[in-house]
């Protein structure tokens, strides 16, 4: 069973869900599971497996169910990051470990280098971090190619071009910009332009997500445990070259989990990845 709760700022509402025992009744410091621009429901498989302790999940400001008062669409990882620490700070239970995946990853570095107290062990799994790649620069190349198709043609070309960067393998070369338009019925997505340009992956609204820069220093003085998660499958493609990357310039080696990006995943999306050896890698790791 989950409660839900709402966490009224001037800035946004901030909808939040407890799982489990109460922060005062878990054996176990909470686990917060942050994503972005995925939102809690993308975490429900993963948290059914730490039901022994306080499990908390929460939709970043603009997404989901927390709705802006703010008047920007723009995704900010040290925005998001305050928004983080205003409901561990709501929770009354601290510090706290969290699981971020994706955009939500790059959200605990910044959480981790504005509140490093207010966190005990920090999982990033994949952060997309341009910046973390030897090839960053033809990496915002093709973000900023991805990002004009879909302004041009809509959602389905659009997502076609996304997946076709994030299944690319090795370093963005000249052989990849060579390669034609993905084509969307490729992958069973509808050629019509919908007239939407407010995807938050594929419009410039998150543009401060892959371009967030880490503040090393702060990170590698941190009290935070930080462990940088890398999937087994996802070695060789964008995310998971930047979560090696990002190991790398934190003086370590990235930490393998089972499956891919969404590794975690149960049914939530139609792209389910390997949930219950995920879940058993990461309280390995928020053991170890």
């Amino acid at each position: 069973m989950a409660t839900t709760h709402t966490l009224e700022t001037p800035e946004a509402d901030i909808v939040y869900d407890v799982h489990g025992p109460a922060p005062a009744e878990s054996p176990r410091p909470p686990l917060l599971m942050i994503g972005q621009p995925m939102t809690a429901e993308g975490f429900g498989t993963l948290a059914s497996h730490f039901a022994d302790r306080t499990v908390v999940t929460y939709d970043p400001r603009g997404l989901g169910r927390s709705v802006r008062k703010d008047g920007r669409v723009d995704h900010v990882p040290a925005v998001q990051a305050e928004d983080v620490h205003a409901v561990i700070r709501a929770l009354g239970a601290g510090p706290v470990d969290v699981f971020g995946s994706s955009g939500g990853a790059v959200a605990g570095f910044a959480l981790v280098t504005a509140h490093p107290e207010a966190v005990r062990t920090f999982v990033a799994h994949e952060p997309p971090l341009n910046g973390s790649l030897p090839d960053a620069a033809a990496a915002e190349r093709a973000g900023r190619l991805m990002r004009e198709v879909y302004q041009a043609k809509g959602s389905g070309a659009g997502m076609a071009a996304f997946m076709a960067l994030g299944a690319w393998e090795g370093e963005f070369t000249d052989a990849y910009f060579a390669l034609p338009p993905a084509d969307p019925a490729q992958f069973g997505l509808p050629a019509e332009d919908d007239g939407r340009r407010d995807d938050p992956v594929l419009s410039e609204r998150s543009v401060g997500v892959t371009g967030y820069r880490l503040d090393v220093e702060a990170l590698t003085a941190a009290p935070t445990r930080i462990v940088v998660a890398v999937g087994e499958e996802s070695r060789q493609v964008f995310t998971g070259r930047a979560a090696i990357g990002t190991a790398e310039l934190l003086g370590q080696e990235a930490t393998v989990f089972p499956s891919h990006h969404g590794g975690f995943l149960g049914g939530e999306f139609g792209y389910a990845g390997q949930p219950v050896a995920f879940a058993e890698k990461l309280r390995e790791v928020l053991e170890g």
